[in-house]
């Protein structure tokens, strides 16, 4: 086995690892390398040691190890600051906006054209939609109020009792007609006067009501869903009221 030597390392020792600090400071960048001191300090304990000065040989290596300690905290600090910055680096870019001229700037600014047109063609396209259905609602009346007189004139021959044979089925295919494409009669001897439906054309007087009333139908109304085609002409009654009295058939006054 064998002794180790208890004065510590001799010059031999102290000079290898001079030699060997030396050789990595030249190869690091000049004035940033940690081993010019720590080639310093054991060149310094090796000519201590060939001397034989074991207080200066001990002082040397404690300022040594000092020099060791010192340069590797401050290796690790400047480590630390570096990987702070790439951390705050690669942050900003990820929190910064495209640039216009970049790749992503440029599709950035597509996208947003792509947004636009489309939201564009969507308001255009509902558009064109409503104005196509006025367009044919428009016109659906408008046909629709050229057969009133034709529908007004089989009315009239219904209740003088005058469809027969091939007329009674015209008729009834035209009303079947106009039904589908949505066309509504309305107005019957009873309803209560309503002035946004009702055109009064007669006007009396009457103990038998207690409103307005359309007491008879002189023309039928019409109407093409929400929309009046033609309000229903009517006679109206009022009720009667005290203190009033109709004047007499032939009388002067």
């Amino acid at each position: 086995m064998t002794e180790q030597n208890p004065a510590g390392p001799g010059p031999d020792e102290y000079e290898s690892v001079a030699a060997y600090a030396g050789e990595a400071d030249d190869q690091g960048d000049e004035g940033t390398s940690v081993y010019g001191d720590f080639a310093t300090r054991a060149s310094e304990a090796a000519e201590a040691a060939k001397g034989g000065e074991g207080d200066r040989v001990n002082l040397a290596v404690t300022e040594l190890l000092a020099t060791v300690a010192e340069r590797t905290n401050e290796l690790q600090r400047v480590q630390a600051e570096v990987n702070e910055l790439k951390a705050r680096l690669a942050e900003a870019l990820s929190d910064a906006p495209a640039v216009p001229g970049t790749a992503d700037g440029e599709l950035a600014e597509r996208t947003a054209d792509l947004q636009r047109l489309q939201a564009e063609f969507a308001n255009y396209r509902k558009r064109v939609d409503r104005d196509r259905a006025a367009v044919r609602e428009i016109a659906l009346q408008n046909v629709l109020t050229g057969l009133l007189p034709v529908l007004d004139d089989v009315g009239r021959a219904r209740d003088h009792d005058e469809l027969h044979g091939g007329f009674r089925r015209v008729a009834e295919s035209l009303e079947t007609v106009v039904t589908k494409l949505g066309l509504e009669q309305f107005g019957t001897e009873g309803d209560p006067f309503d002035p946004t439906i009702h055109e009064a054309l007669m006007h009396s007087v009457s103990d038998e009501v207690t409103e307005d009333t359309c007491v008879k139908i002189l023309q039928p109304g019409y109407r093409l869903g929400d929309r009046i085609v033609r309000p229903a002409r009517v006679a109206v009654a009022q009720p009667q009221q005290d203190g009033y009295d109709e004047p007499a058939a032939g009388s002067d006054d």
